[in-house]
């Protein structure tokens, strides 16, 4: 059977299936194209500005929270600090309350101590003083029976008593404003000449000069007054009498002494030294009994 031929009008309006089917396949590669450059513009539907601004958000949200952790980490230091400086407060207080309390009780020792070594001078010179008063005591016993001898053996008649003994100033050293006190150095005894109103007798032996009561009374209360003259009277046998008791006064009270020797053995007078004389008050009772006189 013969093709049927068709005419040049038909050529130009059938098109082939073919070309249909790669046209559709040409456009539906565009729109595949178009879609993939426009995925690579997008991500997720986000430009790469929002991208970029996420991750600088994402960035500063990390580095504040790093802050936000060093500031907590940096408050708890600083509140370990300040409790660390309260303990430390706390311990120099403590320290300073115990330095002071051993301080105190140093200062307590040392007091105490020294009270101690006070109260054992003091009785030292108790003892030295109670020795010294037995033996005036012994010293005063033998006098007492010296003294009763001799008193015996001096008795003279009421017609036939010896004149008194006047003592005179010498100028020397008698200024007004000089008080003058009197010890009779005789035999083994001295003899303070009413210094208080009445006369004193002692032992002149050292030990009983040193520890004899009224005599350093007298030593201190005429000391007080740098004008004072002792002036020892020294009968004929005084002079070891006038060394221990002038060597008391000035080496240890430093008292000015001087000394006049007495002829005879007559009562002294000293009537002359009226105005010159000083007085001091009385010793103690116990201690300013009297002794006789020869």
């Amino acid at each position: 059977m013969a093709k049927r031929r068709h005419s040049a009008k038909d050529e130009i309006l059938v098109v082939p299936f073919l070309d249909i089917l790669c046209s559709l396949i040409g456009v539906l590669v565009l729109i595949i194209v178009v879609m993939a450059v426009a995925q690579t513009q997008k991500t997720q539907g986000r430009s790469p500005e929002e991208i970029q601004r996420s991750q600088e958000f994402v960035k500063t949200k990390k580095q504040l929270e790093e802050h936000k952790k060093k500031e907590a980490e940096a408050s708890l230091a600083v509140a370990e600090l300040q409790k660390a400086q309260k303990d430390l407060q706390e311990k120099t207080d403590k320290y300073l309350k115990l330095r002071r309390l051993i301080d105190d009780a140093k200062n307590s020792k040392e007091q105490y101590q020294l009270a101690i070594l006070k109260l054992q001078k003091q009785l030292d010179d108790l003892m030295v003083e109670i020795e010294g008063l037995k033996k005036q005591q012994e010293e005063q016993n033998k006098e007492k029976a010296l003294l009763v001898a001799e008193i015996d053996k001096r008795k003279i008649p009421p017609d036939k008593k010896i004149p008194p003994v006047v003592v005179q100033p010498s100028g020397a050293g008698m200024g007004d404003n000089v008080k003058v006190y009197f010890v009779e150095c005789n035999g083994g005894a001295l003899q303070v000449l009413g210094a208080w109103g009445e006369d004193y007798r002692l032992g002149a032996s050292a030990e009983v000069v040193v520890a004899d009561v009224a005599y350093n009374h007298f030593l201190r209360e005429v000391a007080k007054d740098p004008n004072s003259l002792i002036l020892f009277l020294i009968r004929d046998d005084g002079q070891g009498a006038f060394n221990n008791g002038a060597g008391r006064a000035s080496s240890d009270y430093k008292i000015r002494v001087g000394k006049l020797p007495i002829p005879g053995r007559g009562k002294l007078d000293l009537e002359l030294f009226a105005k010159f004389r000083g007085s001091i008050p009385k010793p103690p009772v116990a201690a300013a009994a009297p002794k006789p006189a020869a």
